[in-house]
């Protein structure tokens, strides 16, 4: 739940499971496209009347939002355009609790009285309705609430996630969060003030290359097969001025295989985060492709 690597790509891949519509989410332990990796996350995909469920978890076998192993889910709109993803624990300090019949009953055995558990927005994401009808790649945007624009300026620092226990919890265990670095300077806590301008990610826009007749972008040999789903996210400036901090990739997502993906992410968003987003390129979009 904490954000990657300020200076690298933290490297990952995904594994979908077609016939029980469920992701695996690994960490690379080598250079490898495909490795055995270290798994990190599962979600599974639930269809609904007027919806899409991802219920995100921390065992591959568990994913139950009454379990303490679940940490959150990403839910669609019905055209598949529009996507929230919701933390099931504050993300950050002032983080407002979502209140649907979705929310998960939490059991005082399971989560500390003192720490409320439910859905918590943390992002939404919206892709753009192609109006002219001819395929082309999707355009997306991404709203991380709570991550300020600075974040990702030097020295731009990004709230601190909230830090999972192990699997299985008992009464006397709670759920610790974790001091971002102007806290452990000695501060007693977040000074209050005007609230930033949030962190807004854009694909970065292909180009059209004239011998090979397609849409491209450069991977670094990290994506090998054409998909629409395949995307790069940088950082959107906040007054239309873009500066070096812009053109870096902060996530990125490509086809390796039939069913193998991957997945590379970086400082100020988590694996969570960066999960839940990838997850949102495997719905049908006809609407936008």
């Amino acid at each position: 739940m904490q954000p990657g690597p300020r200076d690298i790509l933290l490297q990952c891949f995904i594994k979908r499971c077609r016939t029980t519509q469920t992701y695996y989410l690994y960490l690379s332990l080598t250079s490898a496209l495909a490795d055995d990796g270290k798994f990190l996350l599962a979600a599974r995909k639930s269809r609904r009347a007027t919806c899409t469920d991802y219920i995100i978890s921390l065992d591959a076998d568990d994913m139950s939002k009454a379990s303490s192993t679940y940490v959150g889910k990403l839910r669609s709109n019905f055209l598949g355009t529009r996507f929230t993803v919701l933390d099931g624990l504050p993300p950050h300090a002032g983080a407002k609790l979502v209140r649907s019949r979705s929310t998960r009953p939490i059991s005082l055995k399971q989560v500390s009285p003192r720490v409320p558990a439910g859905n918590y927005p943390v992002a939404h994401i919206s892709y753009e309705l192609n109006m002219l009808g001819s395929r082309g790649p999707r355009r997306m945007h991404c709203v991380m609430d709570g991550i300020p624009a600075s974040s990702v300026e030097p020295g731009g620092i990004a709230p601190t996630q909230t830090e999972f226990g192990i699997r299985k919890l008992d009464a006397s265990t709670s759920f610790s969060f974790l001091r971002s670095k102007s806290n452990l300077t000695g501060d007693s806590g977040p000074t209050p003030g005007p609230r930033k301008a949030g962190l807004v990610l854009k694909n970065k826009s292909p180009r059209w290359h004239e011998h090979l007749q397609c849409w491209c972008l450069n991977f670094h040999g990290r994506v090998t097969v054409a998909s629409v789903k395949n995307f790069q996210l940088v950082a959107a400036p906040e007054n239309g001025v873009a500066g070096p901090e812009h053109e870096q990739i902060i996530l990125q997502f490509g086809k390796v295989g039939k069913d193998l993906f991957t997945m590379d992410y970086r400082y100020p968003i988590s694996a969570f985060q960066a999960f839940a987003i990838c997850l949102s390129s495997f719905d049908t979009k006809i609407a936008c492709e």
